[in-house]
């Protein structure tokens, strides 16, 4: 079988060797949306040790770590490794509007879901708008009440 030679690729795998990244932290594809009274974060981290998936809020910072380990072949010739491997890491600044006593997470088929509920006082309510007549009208129910 005769191997051809790509100068694409051996360009590839020189700028991989002077511009290594393999020790630095891996950004995950997120999806980020409101379904009701709760935003929904789901985050693509396939690959990742379950137990080595962290979710944690300080203040107004929602932080997402994992880790994909390295896949381990020894004694194996490798002809082509491109899945990334190393720590991701997302953070999130969010805002007065949720409730992050609330916040839930799961991790299912390489997929993070992190639920983000909203807060009480953020969430649409309606207003009672009353008419100048039905306030003099309160008042004066008042007055008599009081009177007798």
């Amino acid at each position: 079988m005769a191997m051809s030679f790509d100068p694409f690729s051996q360009l590839d795998r020189i700028a991989q060797s002077i511009f290594d990244t393999s020790h630095q932290p891996r950004i995950m594809p997120v999806d980020l949306f409101r379904e009701g009274d709760r935003y929904i974060l789901n985050a693509d981290l396939p690959g990742a040790d379950p137990a080595s998936v962290d979710v944690d809020v300080d203040g107004h910072l929602l932080t997402i770590r994992a880790v994909r380990s390295a896949a381990d072949r020894d004694g194996a010739r490798w002809l082509a490794q491109e899945r990334p491997y190393g720590a991701y890491m997302r953070q999130f600044t969010i805002g007065d509007d949720v409730d992050p006593d609330g916040i839930t997470a799961s991790y299912d088929n390489g997929v993070l879901s992190v639920m983000i509920p909203v807060a009480e006082r953020a969430k649409p309510r309606k207003i009672m708008v009353e008419s100048s007549r039905e306030t003099e009208q309160r008042g004066t129910e008042q007055k008599a009440v009081s009177a007798g």
